[in-house]
């Protein structure tokens, strides 16, 4: 009784600390041109008119999290709008892998002027920020995400990873 007990109070912390954001814990992968529609809880054509912004702008991130950068570029290309937090940080994201370092900053930034606590998007911004050799400037971004949420949270245990010669797989 004692160690089932005792296994899970050592795993809680870490679930709970994972956040509610990784899309590739909650988003199945649908076939090319589909798109998971979080209402009917399955996959469904692109182009469906009831898909909301924020199903594409997830799928998008998730697509990109799985390495196919210009497919969610072309899924975020069909937002009704394009001009929220989030979309433009994937937009970056994707951008930034693609070897796009400067346009990527450039979507960072007009993330943050939407959310400037929008930790992920700071994360991402100091991320680009060591890619152009400039430390100074993520470490920047690390200080501000330390205010947002803590030096526990991922974002700051991320950048901080990056910064320190480890970066994101």
């Amino acid at each position: 009784m004692v160690l089932p007990l005792l296994l899970f109070c050592l795993q809680t912390p870490q679930v709970l600390a994972m956040g509610n954001n990784d899309s590739n814990s909650k988003t199945p992968d649908c076939p090319s041109g589909q798109v998971y529609d979080s209402v009917s809880k399955k996959c469904v054509p692109e182009k469906t008119g009831s898909l909301s912004d924020e199903d594409k702008t997830n799928y998008a991130y998730h697509l990109a999290k799985k390495g196919e950068y210009q497919a969610a570029l072309n899924l975020l290309d069909t937002l009704k709008n394009s001009n929220t937090a989030e979309a433009w940080n994937y937009r970056g994201y994707a951008t930034r892998k693609l070897g796009r370092t400067d346009e990527g900053i450039g979507y960072y930034q007009r993330s943050l002027a939407l959310e400037p606590n929008y930790a992920k998007a700071r994360e991402y911004l100091g991320e680009a920020w060591m890619v152009k050799g400039r430390p100074d400037l993520a470490k920047e971004q690390l200080k501000i995400i330390a205010g947002i949420c803590g030096q526990s949270c991922e974002e700051y245990r991320d950048l901080q990873a990056a910064i320190n010669g480890h970066p994101e797989s």
